[in-house]
């Protein structure tokens, strides 16, 4: 089943990267253990993958990555 949509986050309570994949009104939260300045590569490749293990699919182009902003 492809997922509708999946972003990736740094979740600073956790300092983990956090992964919501959306599938219809489901929404599963995965945390990954990559460091927070891991490049935009890895942390595609590991959400992908926590994807897959959910049993759902998505190409890297469908995974969004929100990183913070600093001022």
């Amino acid at each position: 089943m492809h997922a509708d949509r999946v972003e990736v986050s740094w979740d600073e309570e956790k300092s983990k990267w956090l992964v919501r994949i959306e599938v219809g009104e489901e929404v599963v939260r995965r945390h990954c253990d990559l460091p927070q300045n891991a490049d935009e590569q890895s942390v595609r490749a590991a959400a992908q993958e926590t994807v897959a293990d959910e049993g759902y699919e998505a190409s890297a182009a469908d995974i969004t990555i929100l990183r913070a902003r600093v001022a």
